[in-house]
C-alpha cells in the first residue's frame, strides 16, 4: 500500500466485517465525498486551474492537506475495511473545514474518540450549560474521563479558582491536584485525594491507553510531578466513589462538599456533569455567602 507520512496510514481490519460496521463505513464514505465536494480549492489555499472537472476538492488534494497517503484516503472513500486513528480523522476534519457538528459526526462514523477538549466543549448543548447555571450557588462542572474541565458555572470559579485565566491544557483536576499550589494548600485531604485520583486515572487508562490525549496527560504529569510519578509506579487502580471533600476557602472558611454525578451518555468515556453539594448546613450557608460576596465583583457568567 502506498502511504504518506509515516504513522498516518491505516491497516486492514482483521476478520469479516460485521453488517453494522459495513453500513457505517458506507455512511462514512458518502459523508466524506459530500464534504469534499462542498469545499472549493480557494477556501483551502489551492489554485483551481482550468481543467478541473471534480466539484470541490480532488481526493489527492484532501490527502495532501491531511498529510496521508492518496491510496489510503481513496480506500476510506470506497468504504474499505481499514482502521483509522483519531489523529488522521482530526486532520481530515480540518482539511475539509468541518464545523463542530460535522466533526462530531465524522468521529462517530469512524468509530474514533475526539480527544480535543475544545471540541468536547463545543459539543455541549445549551441545555447543559443552562443546567450548570441553575445549579448555583453549588459549584458544578462538566468533565470527561481524563478529568478535563470542559465547562463550569460561576460558583465553581468562586470555590476552585479562576479557570477563565488558565491555559486550557491546565484545566484538569488531576493536573491541578498534582501540580497546583493553590489546590495543595486549600484541599485539606489533598494527599489522599491525589492517590485516589491517580488510581482512578490508571484504571481508566486501560481503555484509553492508545489515545494521544490520555498519553499526553500522563507523560506531562510524569515529567512535572515526582509525586504523581511515584503514585503511578504503584499500579494501584480504583473506581469512582462519592466522598466528602474538605476545602478551606480563604473567604468563607471550611467547606465540606460531596460530589454528585450525572452521566451525559452511556459510554464509559462520556462527559459527566458533577455538582458539589453541601455535606452540612454550615457549608450551605457559606456557599450562599460566597455567592453574595462574589456577585459584586463578578457580574458575568463564564462560558
Amino acid at each position: 500500500m502506498t502511504s504518506g507520512t509515516t504513522g498516518t496510514t491505516g491497516t486492514r481490519a482483521a476478520g469479516p466485517a460485521e453488517p453494522a460496521a459495513a453500513i457505517r463505513r458506507q455512511e462514512l464514505a458518502a459523508f466524506l465525498r459530500s464534504r469534499r465536494e462542498r469545499v472549493t480549492p480557494e477556501q483551502v489555499g489551492l489554485v483551481r486551474g482550468t481543467r478541473r472537472r471534480t466539484p470541490g476538492l480532488r481526493r489527492e488534494e484532501v490527502a495532501q492537506l491531511s498529510n496521508v497517503g492518496v491510496t489510503w484516503y481513496t480506500w476510506l472513500e470506497q468504504a474499505r475495511p481499514i482502521r483509522v486513528s483519531a489523529q488522521v480523522i482530526d486532520a481530515i476534519a480540518r482539511a475539509l473545514l468541518m464545523d463542530p457538528s460535522e466533526r462530531a459526526h465524522l468521529f462517530a462514523l469512524a468509530g474514533a474518540v475526539d480527544t480535543r477538549p475544545e471540541a468536547e466543549c463545543d459539543s455541549l448543548s445549551a441545555e447543559v450549560r443552562r443546567l450548570l447555571r441553575r445549579l448555583s450557588p453549588y459549584p458544578a462542572t462538566v468533565q470527561n474521563g481524563r478529568y478535563d474541565v470542559l465547562a463550569y458555572n460561576r460558583s465553581w470559579t468562586h470555590v476552585f479558582g479562576d479557570f477563565d485565566a488558565m491555559d486550557p491544557r491546565d484545566r484538569n483536576c488531576l493536573w491541578l491536584l498534582a501540580t497546583g499550589e493553590s489546590w495543595r494548600e486549600t484541599f485539606l485531604d489533598r494527599d489522599e485525594m491525589l492517590r485516589d485520583l491517580v488510581a482512578k486515572f490508571r484504571g481508566s487508562m486501560a481503555e484509553h491507553g492508545a489515545e494521544p490525549a490520555w498519553k499526553e496527560l500522563r507523560d506531562r504529569l510524569v515529567g512535572e510531578s515526582a509525586e504523581f510519578r511515584a503514585l503511578w509506579e504503584r499500579h494501584e487502580v480504583a473506581t469512582m466513589s462519592p466522598h466528602v471533600k474538605r476545602y478551606q476557602h480563604p473567604k468563607v472558611g471550611l467547606l465540606r462538599l460531596e460530589h454528585r454525578m450525572l452521566w451525559m451518555a452511556p459510554l464509559a468515556q462520556a462527559h459527566r456533569l458533577i455538582a458539589y453539594v453541601p455535606a452540612d448546613d454550615a457549608t450551605e450557608e457559606r456557599l450562599e455567602r460566597l455567592a453574595e460576596l462574589s456577585e459584586l465583583s463578578e457580574p458575568s457568567e463564564p462560558s
